[in-house]
Order: C-alpha cells, then structure tokens, then sequence
C-alpha cells in the first residue's frame, strides 16, 4: 500500500492530532478554548486553523499548488503574525504535521516499507514551512508598515494642531511659457 493511500485512510486521526499540537502552542486558557469551542462564529480563530490545516493536508497528498496552499496556509499566518509569536514559532507548526503522521503511522512505517515515501513527502512538509514563512513576512512587513503610516500621520496630525506644519496646497505653479530656441539664441 502507498504512503498516500495510508494517509488518505488516517487523514482524520493525523488533522486531529495537528491541531491538536498547534493548540498547544498556545497558553492553556486559550489552547482549551480553542480546542473545545465548536461554534465558528464563537472560535473562528480555531475554525480557520481547522480548515487550514484539512486544506493544507489534502493539497500535500495531492498537487501541491502554491497557490492553493498558500489560500489555505493565509488565515493561519495572520493570526499568527499579529500575535506575540516569534518568527520560529509562527511557523514551526508547520513541522508538527511529521510528529503527527509519525505517531499514526509508527507501525505503518516499517511494515509497509514506505519509509522512503515518507523521506519525500516530509520534504514537502519542508517546502511547505517555506511557503509559510514566505507569507509571515508579508503579514509582518504589512503590519509594519500600518504602524509606520500610523506614527506618520498622528506625528503630522499632532505639529499641525500646535501649528508647526500645515498641508501643502493642491495649487500648481504659474509657469511663464518660454522659448527656449529665443533664450538659446540669446545666450551666445
């Protein structure tokens, strides 16, 4: 039996215990909440790492688009982004998927003899963190720059009410048509 079909048969058992690990990365009090809240629109935080990681897992068993995963991978990262997680643990969950296959699959591997398979698809597992920490940047150089405008535009905000500064007129110059062959012609 392939690595995929293996997968494809414990897809639920290793999405539960991925989520699981990346709830744990959490502190305790909202790890549970996470874990136990089913309600969407009471947990949506915990509903789109649910269906982030099903969308990321099923595109690792298939194609591997990019931009499918990156759509998947997208919610995942900007909650993850905006919270107090260092780059390395934005992330790292990433890698919490080979802990999970490895755990459902440990007899699996040696029985079925498909730890090669298993080397090539945890390589993909490694593409993946890269895809992923492709987007925590932009979500982080975007948060960034919100924050810079921000500064900017109160800094302003604050000289204009003291008086210091003033926004510049939307008034074009008046500019005197010359001749530039006539003014040449002068000049020699």
């Amino acid at each position: 039996m392939s690595l995929n079909s293996i997968l494809t048969r414990q897809k639920s058992a290793i999405i539960k215990k991925w989520f699981t690990l990346v709830i744990e990365t959490y502190p305790s009090d909202t790890g549970k909440f996470l874990k136990t809240q089913k309600d969407p629109f009471a947990n949506p935080v915990g509903r789109s790492i649910s269906q982030g990681l099903e969308g990321v897992f099923d595109e690792l068993l298939g194609d591997m688009d990019y931009k499918t995963i990156a759509t998947f991978l997208d919610p995942i990262i900007r909650i993850r982004a905006v919270q107090s997680f260092s780059p390395a643990r934005a992330i790292g969950f990433i890698f919490f998927l080979k802990n999970a296959i490895r755990e459902n699959l440990h007899n699996k591997i040696t029985q079925e003899q498909i730890a090669d398979e298993l080397l090539v698809f945890e390589t993909k597992i490694d593409q993946l963190s890269l895809i992923a920490f492709n987007l925590y940047m932009q979500c982080r150089e975007k948060i960034y720059e919100l924050k810079a405008n921000e500064m900017r535009n109160s800094t302003f905000k604050a000289f204009e009410r003291a008086g210091l500064v003033s926004e510049a007129p939307d008034v074009e110059p008046a500019l005197e048509p010359i001749n530039i062959t006539k003014e040449a012609s002068n000049n020699y």
